[in-house]
């Protein structure tokens, strides 16, 4: 059976390296990992290949979604992208807990819906490095200097990755 871990870290990789290109595939796995989060408190006792399954579900229809209703997609991408970040980011590192992080996810959550709709595709590139970083280094179990480190240097790779591929566009700097 393949673990959480090893879970987190695949979708971490394409989210460091593909979220902007694959916009489809970034609202996707927001949906899996939501429902990651959800299922579990649905589906009481059950094996953990159906909550995997149920979260691919998820996702798969989170990327349909977003490839028919991109527009419309572009707002709760932001606000779900936000809030999962925050989300993450608070408890990683251990910045606050309870309701307070619920309250700064939502508030995170509003201001990346806004920064999606204006700055589309900076923002893209900036939460999916991120949360794919997270999703990394949460996963590798090392300290707290460890973690800090590693996920600078995956946030930042996957905003160079990213914004180079977008600048060189589709057919550009090819031979």
């Amino acid at each position: 059976m393949v673990s959480l871990d090893t879970i987190n870290i695949l979708t971490g990789i394409c989210l460091v390296m593909l979220g902007r290109r694959l916009y489809w595939l970034f609202v996707g796995l927001l949906g899996f990992l939501y429902a990651l989060l959800i299922v579990p408190q649905f589906l009481h006792g059950q094996p953990g290949w159906v909550v995997v399954a149920a979260a691919l579900g998820a996702g798969t229809l989170g990327g349909i979604l977003a490839v028919f209703f991109q527009r419309l997609v572009i707002g709760f991408a932001g606000f779900f992208a936000g809030g999962y970040l925050a989300f993450s980011l608070l408890t990683l590192f251990h910045l606050a807990s309870g309701r307070i992080v619920l309250i700064i996810s939502a508030i995170v959550g509003a201001l990346c819906a806004v920064l999606f709709a204006v700055f589309f595709d900076w923002s893209l590139i900036i939460t999916s490095s991120l949360i794919g970083s997270v999703l990394i280094t949460r996963s590798l179990h090392e300290g707290l200097a460890a973690t800090v480190a590693i996920f600078a240097v995956l946030a930042v790779a996957g905003v160079v990755v990213q914004a180079n591929v977008m600048q060189k566009g589709p057919g550009k700097g090819r031979s």
